[in-house]
């Protein structure tokens, strides 16, 4: 197995898509791993296309980077995280998410979801599923990274989670 760590995989995924004309965003569980250096580990890469027409054959273009489709995700055994392609369009809650970050490795360039739509989609985990791990992950991103909080706020307000997030928003503290 090749010793890659998961952003390097990341970049390597991301950059073979976007060499091939697909540009994915990284998002879920992976930016949470992105951001917080692993401290929180996903086994997966979930990209989204940004431009979807939903007729990607993503099968042979991860083939060349030596990973077989196998109930639904794409496996290899040269890489210990899997990836997967859930259908766009990229949204978080019900509003589109037009900008994103770029971060360079020595595989390539990331594009993930930027820090402040990494903690809206963990919220959103936890407004609609109430997945308390969700509410845990956005706390360890926004505990590691500067990021927009009347952002979140207003985003929360749309959702109908203004009450949810005056819970929670003390929790949401940069710590450097």
């Amino acid at each position: 197995m090749t010793e890659l760590t998961y952003q390097e995989l990341a970049a390597l995924v991301c950059t073979h898509l976007d060499i091939k004309g697909f540009r994915c965003i990284l998002s879920g569980g992976g930016c949470v791993s992105v951001y917080t250096n692993n401290i929180y580990q996903s086994n997966d890469l979930d990209f989204i296309e940004l431009f979807s027409n939903h007729t990607t054959d993503f099968k042979k273009i991860m083939s060349e980077i030596g990973f077989t489709l196998e109930n639904g995700y794409f496996k290899s055994d040269k890489y210990k995280f899997i990836v997967e392609f859930p259908k766009g369009p990229l949204s978080i809650g019900s509003e589109p998410v037009n900008e994103y970050s770029t971060l360079e490795f020595n595989t390539g360039r990331l594009f993930l979801l930027s820090v402040t739509d990494c903690i809206k989609d963990r919220l959103a985990g936890y407004y609609f599923w109430n997945d308390n791990q969700s509410l845990i992950q956005a706390q360890m991103v926004a505990h590691k990274h500067k990021f927009n909080l009347s952002e979140l706020e207003r985003w929360s307000k749309i959702e109908g989670q203004d009450k949810k997030f005056q819970l929670i928003k003390h929790t949401l503290i940069y710590k450097g």
